[in-house]
């Protein structure tokens, strides 16, 4: 059966009601507030973990119901808890224009769900056995590596072709050699014993033409047979070359015969391919020595480019190399961001100022008078600008301590107030107050939320919190949007201000900013403890 609890504070009235006191483990309590007040008064019900031991597993959200110049307001919560016993829900404390109104506290007994062992098979406990690694996103390997590793495949087959026609380009005999290297190899063949005249013409020629083409004249190979009598005849007669009369006209019979042999068909006499082949050999020997010998100055130009191509060769090498690398890494981060995920990959190759905040060593230190506790990734720098003394003669001291700055990824600042005399501080006018030298410091577009605050050792405030965008210049504010959250305390004669900005990353600034708050201790003061011990 709902029990009800009832309580009036001015034109409000407030109520509390429970659906049961009775419940099993796990099972879940609705706790209502319902509150009738005026149109235009404040109220504020509580959040976060209140019920202890009972735990909120849902806070609902507000009904709200107009009649005339009134409304009603209810809220509820679902509570539970999963240990056995009696537990008593604390008194929640509801404001109503700053002004609290409690609520009775209410016991609530939780029993075990019983096991009928009669109905219900019983097993033994089964060992403990390993279990195997979760298995990496084979499909986004797959995705990202396939495309590279085809790359990859065809850049190494074009790199080892031409590395293989340049290797071949070097194992390339001079000229002279080769030619004679060629006249062997055509002696070995089997043209002439199957009877094949025009293939064995047809090496013949193409021997003595690459030769001519690389040692007298670049055009030898594209030139007919005619063409290219015509042209060394030309280069002995304007002195380029020594020639023989008698050693082109018999270049000339063997051109003719072989041109004769290849295209009409005709039978050469008997030993007359291998006279050819003699005095194709003397031809070649004979234009050896009618080579003119290079320059000083042809040496020193060929030198020169000899060393032009050793440096181009040089530095294709290291091209290679640095391609290669960077291939490499990009497999090796395309696996490792698969495997770790692309964000620790991001992190570990461009780093990541805010997660090195959030998993590098914390520091824990005492700011201020009267003294703000607090755990912070670095240790707060005083600033002696912000810590002289007021010249009001009602300020005793005040003190700064700060990290960072507005435009940096995290921004922590702790300020500290004390009067001469114990002061009745207005926390909403205080915090407006801050809230107007965060603006005048370059906060733009503030968005203010508004709640109240309490630490773990009893000690409220309010808090305002939302999101701005930095001013960087006159006309230019930063696109991504800072959050804030900003803490005022008073005690006695004593006033502390804690800002925490943070760049929101999704991953590390949110986490940051919860214990930075969570960790807030704060020296209470002596009227404080007084008027708790009064209580």
């Amino acid at each position: 059966m709902p029990l009800f609890f009832f309580g009036f504070f001015a034109n409000s009235q407030v109520t509390s009601t429970i659906d049961t006191t009775s419940i099993r483990i796990g099972e879940e309590i609705i706790y209502t507030i319902q509150v009738e007040a005026d149109s235009t008064d404040l109220v504020l019900f509580p959040e976060g973990q209140t019920f202890n031991p009972l735990e909120v597993i849902e806070s609902y959200k507000i009904d709200t119901t107009r009649f005339q110049d009134k409304i009603k307001l209810i809220k509820k919560y679902g509570l539970t808890q999963f240990d056995s016993g009696s537990y008593t829900i604390p008194i929640q404390r509801i404001v109503i224009n700053n002004s609290p109104f409690n609520t009775d506290s209410v016991t609530i007994e939780v029993a075990n769900v019983l096991v009928d062992t009669t109905q219900q098979k019983m097993y033994n406990i089964k060992p403990a056995f390993e279990v195997a690694d979760p298995s990496f996103n084979l499909k986004k390997l797959l995705y990202w590596l396939v495309p590279i590793l085809i790359l990859v495949g065809i850049g190494m087959y074009l790199y080892f072709r031409r590395k293989k026609k340049r290797e071949e380009a070097k194992k390339q005999l001079p000229p002279y050699e080769e030619a004679l290297e060629a006249l062997k190899v055509l002696d070995d063949s089997h043209f002439l014993k199957n009877d094949n005249s025009k293939k064995y013409y047809s090496a013949l020629t193409e021997i003595i033409k690459r030769y001519l083409h690389k040692e007298v004249d670049d055009s030898a190979l594209e030139s007919t047979s005619n063409e290219l009598i015509e042209r060394l005849v030309l280069h002995r007669d304007a002195g380029n070359f020594d020639f023989d009369s008698e050693t082109i006209k018999k270049l000339d019979s063997i051109f003719k015969r072989a041109d004769l042999i290849k295209f009409a068909k005709m039978k050469e006499q008997e030993g007359q391919a291998k006279v050819d082949r003699s005095v194709v050999e003397d031809i070649i020997n004979e234009t050896k020595e009618i080579i003119p010998e290079p320059t000083e100055e042809e040496l020193l130009q060929n030198k020169i480019y000899l060393e032009k191509l050793r440096r181009k060769e040089l530095r294709r090498k290291r091209i290679k190399i640095v391609v290669g690398v960077f291939v490499s890494f990009i497999i090796a981060g395309v696996v490792f961001g698969s495997i770790k995920g692309f964000d620790e990959l991001k992190d570990k190759t461009l780093g990541n100022k805010t997660r090195s905040l959030s998993e590098g060593r914390w520091v824990k230190s005492e700011y201020g008078t009267p003294l703000v506790i607090i755990e912070t990734p670095k240790v707060l720098v005083r600033n002696y600008t912000d810590s002289l003394i007021s010249k009001n003669a009602m300020v005793k001291e005040t003190h700064s301590f700060s990290y960072g700055g507005l435009k940096d990824p995290l921004f922590i600042k702790v300020s500290t107030l004390q009067f001469n005399q114990e002061q009745e501080i207005d926390l909403d006018k205080a915090l407006d107050a801050a809230l107007t030298i965060l603006e005048n410091a370059g906060a733009k577009n503030l968005v203010v939320k508004r709640d109240e605050f309490e630490t773990e050792k009893g000690i409220k405030g309010v808090k305002a919190y939302g999101d701005f965008q930095v001013q960087i210049s006159e006309k230019k504010v930063l696109k991504e949007k800072s959050s804030y959250e900003l803490l005022i305390f008073a005690q006695g004669n004593g006033l502390q201000k804690v800002l925490v900005v943070y760049q929101d990353d999704g991953r590390y600034s949110e986490a940051i900013k919860d214990r930075i708050i969570s960790s807030i201790e704060l020296e209470i003061t002596e009227q404080k403890q007084k008027k708790k011990d009064g209580q």
